[in-house]
């Protein structure tokens, strides 16, 4: 299937033509005649597979559709709400591209930054508006923003809105929109709150599942370097430089973690930067923009700060900690493998981290490659107690490196060091 045969007008083909595309991923493919239908959808579609643009251009051919001449003045048609401020400036950027040759006005609203330009741009009227939940409620309690009009609600990346706690705020967002509109969920795992959240949301919605549930990208090559606890970050920059890796996105699970590789990177000479909740908007703009630009060589992220992230040909995803959460394994992954690219994902994994490999496993249904490199071998002095079965279930299975074969430490009951990013 071609574009030119979805029923999008010819200033939307000429814009997805100047962006090289001719054929559209699958989740367009499937999304964009159900969109146009005027039903409401519930798309799963792992990360990099174009989902964006399976909303964004069906929703300008909408709005394009109702176009008349008389329909000057601008008002919120499309309310698109992400969880990051990231993601809502890479939607924006899709509705920008794709609309260039329209003639509708859209904004981008996040906090972190003054409102003041954001109100002034709402002032100015708003055909599209794209937000993060926490300002977007702020602007509505100043009366700055009126919702009555929506035409179509879009909740992208639902899952990770969970995840971060939103769910009480999207619930007051929905109250203040009309009963009668299209309404789109897009969202990378599936689990049972999000089943409770399209029962309350969607209306007879078209499904739309490109991959298996829960999977991770087939075009990403994963595996595990089993690593002593205190080497990881020497394992890191030896596996930089011996394989000459010249852009490297590396995850961990805290802001001061992050921020502790990155100034060992720089001290190892490897240029990096670091994103997170506490950094500026400004400074997570400049990273990403110096790491897609190859000015640094290693971002260093957070899970909820690299949601956004959105390179073509990102080719290498290094986990320095495993998350806690199975499922965000998934979402971290799948920042490379995107567009069709392959890419390569490796997780050192130390011995008290053998849980949280397990339940990935069991989420992805795949047995990892493992492997250790020498002189950054586990430690085989370390008499870890059996760990406690529980959320990855199941027996430990072939998650021992030749050079320690004891099971995993018990951890405490601590579990989502999360950061909070709301706004």
């Amino acid at each position: 299937m071609l574009f030119s045969e979805l029923n999008l007008s010819t200033p939307i083909l000429k814009a997805i033509a100047e962006e090289g595309y001719t054929t559209p991923t699958p989740v367009q493919a499937q999304a964009i005649p159900y969109i146009l239908a005027g039903r409401d959808m519930l798309a799963g579609a792992q990360t990099g597979t174009g989902k964006t643009a399976g909303f964004t251009l069906p929703m300008l051919e909408l709005l394009s559709r109702e176009q008349t001449p008389q329909s000057k003045r601008h008002h919120i048609k499309t309310l698109i709400l992400t969880p990051t401020r990231e993601l809502a400036a890479q939607v924006g950027m899709s509705v920008q591209t794709y609309g260039k040759y329209l003639p509708f006005k859209s904004t981008i609203i996040f906090g972190g930054v003054g409102a003041n330009p954001q109100i002034n741009a709402i002032n100015n009227g708003v055909d599209i508006l794209i937000a993060t939940p926490g300002r977007l409620l702020d602007l509505i309690n100043q009366k700055v923003i009126n919702l009555s009009k929506v035409e179509m609600f879009v909740l992208d990346e639902a899952d990770r809105m969970l995840d971060m706690g939103f769910i009480r705020d999207i619930k007051k967002i929905i109250a203040l929109l009309p009963a009668k509109r299209q309404n789109l969920l897009f969202s990378a795992t599936y689990s049972d709150e999000i089943k409770k959240l399209c029962e309350s949301i969607l209306k007879n919605p078209a499904v739309v599942e490109v991959a298996r549930r829960n999977t991770s990208s087939e075009l990403v090559k994963q595996s595990v370097i089993l690593v002593d606890c205190k080497r990881k970050s020497a394992l890191l920059g030896h596996l930089i430089e011996k394989n000459r890796w010249e852009q490297v996105l590396v995850f961990t699970r805290t802001k001061h973690g992050a921020n502790k590789l990155s100034e060992y990177l720089q001290k190892l000479g490897i240029t990096s930067a670091a994103i997170h909740g506490n950094k500026s908007q400004g400074a997570r703009t400049k990273a990403l923009s110096d790491f897609k630009a190859n000015k640094v060589r290693v971002l260093v992220a957070t899970d909820i700060a690299a949601r956004g992230i959105d390179i073509d040909s990102l080719p290498h995803v290094v986990n320095l900690e495993l998350p806690n959460i199975a499922e965000d394994y998934v979402h971290r992954i799948g920042r490379t493998g995107r567009a069709g690219n392959g890419g390569e994902a490796i997780s050192l994994v130390c011995v008290d981290e053998f849980d949280y490999l397990r339940g990935i496993e069991k989420l992805i249904k795949k047995t990892l490659d493992k492997s250790t490199i020498d002189g950054y071998e586990p430690d085989p002095s370390i008499k870890a107690e059996p760990i406690q079965q529980g959320r990855g279930g199941g027996r430990n299975n072939n998650h021992r490196s030749k050079s320690n074969t004891q099971t995993p430490k018990k951890r405490d009951a601590s579990t989502h060091n999360r950061d909070k990013n709301r706004r």
